[in-house]
């Protein structure tokens, strides 16, 4: 394939990384330097765009490149709030688009063990919250990955109703705690606690390359189809 990287900061480097070692092409790397330069990004040179991105850029640049017809693979976060917009476009557009909160494939066998344990724990007295510790340059708070998992446990509880980033005095608010410290790569706990014992799942992220190897398989996958797909259809979960 060749392979458009929008984004080139450790997460697309780590991509190309593994992108090369599998015998795939760089058609062209887009950054802040020559943002301009993505519109250049056709069928003609490039099969398909992996994007990661700052939160204020993501939905721009995506949309950008599925207006040029070419499928997007994107692992940006804080842009969500558009996420039914980019949907839409992507099918008046006739091309492909892939998103997923992490790509990482230990990320989503928690996120299934997180529902199942959702739908065990639901009216049976604890109080459920959230801990996500990213890298001090991750801009958005709370995390997408946070994000997935607490709408896994507010789907499948009946006392959780909402989110919230930060302290909460309201039972029906799920608590995330963001905390950026570094070098950490991602880390999210997810606890259940009552006034006899607490029950905690935690996944633990080592390296970037668990999720720039998800992003490639995703690019693999995405290649030549139409329409909007996730990580579930790539898993199979």
């Amino acid at each position: 394939m060749n392979v458009g990287l929008v984004g080139y900061g450790k997460m697309g480097q780590a991509i190309e990384k593994i992108l090369l070692s599998k015998g795939h092409s760089i058609s062209k790397v887009i950054n802040i330097d020559n943002a301009d330069e993505i519109s250049e990004m056709t069928p003609v040179n490039t099969d398909v765009v992996i994007e990661f991105t700052a939160p204020e850029s993501a939905l721009n640049n995506i949309k950008t490149v599925l207006g040029n017809k070419v499928p997007v693979v994107s692992g940006s976060t804080g842009w969500l709030d558009h996420y039914q917009e980019v949907v839409d476009f992507c099918q008046t557009q006739g091309t492909g688009f892939f998103y997923a909160s992490n790509y990482s494939l230990g990320v989503n066998i928690f996120f299934k063990l997180n529902e199942q344990l959702a739908k065990m724990m639901n009216g049976k007295g604890y109080k459920s919250s959230m801990v996500e510790i990213h890298h001090t340059q991750k801009l958005d708070a709370p995390s997408g990955t946070a994000i997935t998992l607490a709408e896994g446990v507010i789907a499948n509880t009946e006392d959780k109703t909402k989110w919230v980033n930060g302290k909460s005095s309201n039972p029906e608010e799920l608590e995330i705690i963001s905390e950026r410290v570094d070098p950490a790569p991602g880390t999210h706990d997810i606890t259940y606690d009552s006034e006899v014992d607490t029950i905690k799942i935690s996944h633990v992220a080592h390296s970037r390359e668990g999720f720039a190897q998800g992003a490639v398989l995703a690019a693999e996958f995405l290649a030549g189809k139409k329409g909007v797909f996730s990580m579930d259809d790539l898993l199979k979960l």
